[in-house]
């Protein structure tokens, strides 16, 4: 039987003829227009490749017991909580999308544009409603002809496979923003993702009460649940085997540069994982002692050392941050060493003191006393006590940084968490933070012997607050300096 023709509404005319019409040619391209022939070809002749019974993802139950939480924190309140959209990096190409954290933590979709909204329901509750981009249309020649059109760019999931991967009902995110410009009541919404959907509640909102929505969720990663911790430990893993990786290409990473190193450990981030979680700091002899050294352009010297702080971040956007400093050549010198060991006794007595029950900063201080007590031991303080140099915090000047913070699905998570149940906070089981001391005596630095001048080292974990204790998350990865040349010789055969 023939398919009867249906003729189109007004409505439906007018829609496509707007689609049509923002469907616009990049300028310069090779073909000026489209055949009506053409654009009718390309209307038909194409297989149906809707996904049926798809199963939820993993991460769906979590998500929807992280709703849940969200949803008794603000009763009677319209949430709204977007993705993010594409970011250009130059002319007409755009930079890799990453959704935003919040987001992701609360759908596990990764997709650009989408927006999740908890309207109220009844007295406490909320009726979640994920809006995203439908697949794209293929009868006003989107799908072909706009940039982000699927047979540029690729498939995207329909409404109905969302629904089912995701657990959550989904809608046409382009109808969002006339909706939210109607609605009525409280709203809060996370900023800085998407500028539409603030355009579209900018005289609903308050940056106090956007605030605290955001201060919330922050804090609501603070303990992680089994399923982060799961994404967490093979985030680990998969960044032990990257620094496995770098160690066994050292000899082209000196014949090249530190950029080889950085493309070793990201063939690794992008074959185990989405990416790496940050920038990787492969800084090598004196750029050791550059906190953030992600140039990676400088030379690779035997004799000298590698300071390498990367992470891979997996398919669910939990990255890693693991920091090794390792004797290029295989074998510390005997001054090397020397710093060495003083930030291994340093990063022993700093993960000593990661437990439940413990303040946040206990392993701060823990691991700034042991520094200061090697400094004032070589002499680099004068006749100062080590006290008195922590009261100072003279110390800084060659530790510069805290040493750690929260991790999870931002190498600095948590970071719009309130002083008092952060840096203030007390530990608990769930919590991960890196512990990740590091004595850093730069170039042209004349308070310290020559010797010391040009050396940087961090040695770095992750480490997860058990009930009892605590776990080191990435502790495949040698620490102690004679386990590191041992495994170093190891690697290189």
């Amino acid at each position: 039987m023939s398919e009867e023709l249906i003729p189109e509404t007004p409505e439906q005319e007018t829609e496509e003829n707007e689609a049509a019409e923002a469907i616009k040619q990049r300028k310069n391209g090779l073909y000026p227009a489209v055949s009506d022939e053409l654009a009718e070809n390309m209307k038909s002749g194409w297989a149906d490749t809707e996904l049926h019974d798809l199963q939820p993802i993993p991460q769906a139950e979590h998500t929807a017991n992280r709703r849940a939480v969200l949803s008794a924190r603000f009763p009677g309140e319209r949430l709204v909580i977007p993705a993010g959209n594409l970011k250009t990096r130059s002319n007409d190409t755009e930079y890799a999308f990453r959704a935003s954290t919040e987001y992701a933590y609360l759908t596990g979709d990764q997709t650009q544009d989408g927006v999740l909204v908890l309207e109220p329901a009844g007295d406490t509750g909320h009726e979640a409603t994920l809006y995203l981009l439908p697949r794209s249309n293929r009868e006003n020649g989107e799908f072909w002809l706009d940039g982000q059109g699927e047979l540029w760019v690729g498939r995207r999931n329909s409404l109905t496979e969302a629904e089912q991967l995701l657990g959550i009902p989904a809608k046409d995110v382009r109808e969002l923003p006339a909706a939210l410009a109607e609605a009525t009541g409280p709203v809060r919404n996370v900023r800085g993702h998407d500028a539409s959907i603030e355009a579209a509640l900018t005289d609903k909102v308050t940056a106090e009460r956007d605030e605290e929505l955001r201060v919330y969720l922050s804090e609501a990663r603070l303990v992680k649940d089994a399923f982060e911790i799961a994404e967490l430990q093979k985030a680990c893993d998969a960044t032990a085997r990257g620094f496995e990786d770098v160690v066994k290409s050292l000899d082209k990473a000196e014949a090249t540069s530190e950029r080889f190193i950085e493309g070793t450990f990201f063939l690794r981030a992008r074959i185990e994982g989405n990416d790496i979680g940050y920038g990787s700091i492969c800084a090598a002899g004196p750029h050791a002692t550059t906190l953030h050294w992600v140039r990676n352009d400088g030379a690779v010297r035997s004799g000298e050392l590698l300071l390498l702080d990367a992470g891979v971040e997996t398919n669910d956007l939990y990255t890693a941050d693991v920091t090794r400093t390792l004797p290029i050549n295989g074998t510390f010198s005997p001054l090397q060493r020397k710093i060495y060991d003083a930030v291994y006794e340093a990063q022993e007595a700093g993960i000593a003191a990661v437990k439940p029950g413990a303040a946040y900063r206990d392993f701060h201080d823990a691991a700034q006393r042991v520094l200061a007590e090697k400094l004032v031991e070589w002499g680099l303080l004068g006749d100062l006590s080590v006290d008195k140099v922590l009261e100072l915090g003279l110390q800084r000047r060659w530790t510069l940084h805290g040493t750690g913070h929260m991790l999870g699905m931002d190498v600095h998570d948590c970071a719009a968490a309130r002083t008092e149940t952060y840096v203030d906070g007390t530990l608990e089981p769930g919590v991960c933070l890196t512990v990740e001391p590091g004595l850093y005596f730069q170039a042209d630095d004349l308070t310290v012997p020559e010797e010391y001048r040009g050396i940087g080292v961090r040695i770095e974990d992750d480490i997860l607050v058990t009930e009892d204790g605590n776990r080191n998350l990435s502790d495949t990865l040698p620490r102690r300096a004679d386990e590191v040349e041992a495994w170093m010789a190891r690697l290189k055969g």
